[in-house]
């Protein structure tokens, strides 16, 4: 999800594309979130870690 979010920013950076570059702040913000609740021992949906 990390590395998804840093595509759609580069992507929206270089074509200008505010839209793709919103989601992909978004989905780097959740990514990291959820990579590091896994890496603290919390159960992310129903798994002990989360790649």
């Amino acid at each position: 999800m990390i590395v998804l979010g840093v595509i759609l920013l580069i992507v929206g950076f270089v074509t200008g594309i505010s839209i793709l570059w919103t989601i992909g702040i978004i989905l780097a913000v959740v990514g990291a979130a959820l990579w590091i609740l896994g890496s603290m021992g919390h159960a992310v949906a129903g798994h002990r870690h989360y790649w």
